[in-house]
């Protein structure tokens, strides 16, 4: 069985992230997109994702990599709500390497000409609704 585009566009993704690479990321991103930074801090709009993503990268020394898991992705009207594991690689500060999993969720909108672009970018998924 052949990927969903999207998890092909997400891979693109997470090596952009790890490379350092924002310019090709910020390609996959909406222009009026949203990412939840961390719980309680959303930024919108292509500028400000990017300026998340690279004070995200400074955070962890630029040794940030991220990586997926399982995925599954529900279409409907021109969208997709991707539901998947996202897998983080980071420093822990002493010389070790941490590594934590989230289930993430996203959401992706289909444009005709160019194919699946991000709207929604929330590794936290559900974690944000507390516990």
């Amino acid at each position: 069985m052949s990927s969903h585009p999207i998890r092909l566009i997400i891979e693109a993704c997470d090596r952009a992230i790890s490379a350092r690479d924002f310019d090709s990321l910020m390609r996959n991103y909406a222009e009026d997109a949203a990412l939840v930074v961390k719980p309680g801090m959303i930024v919108r709009g292509r500028e400000n994702i990017r300026k998340a993503f690279i004070a995200i990268s400074d955070h962890f020394q630029g040794q940030l990599r991220v990586e997926q898991g399982e995925m599954q992705v529900i279409e409907g009207a021109g969208d997709a709500l991707v539901i998947m594991e996202t897998v983080l690689h980071y420093p822990d500060g002493t010389g070790g390497t941490i590594t934590t999993t989230r289930r993430a969720t996203y959401v992706f909108q289909h444009q005709p000409d160019d194919g699946w672009i991000c709207t929604v970018d929330n590794s936290y998924g559900t974690d944000l609704l507390g516990n």
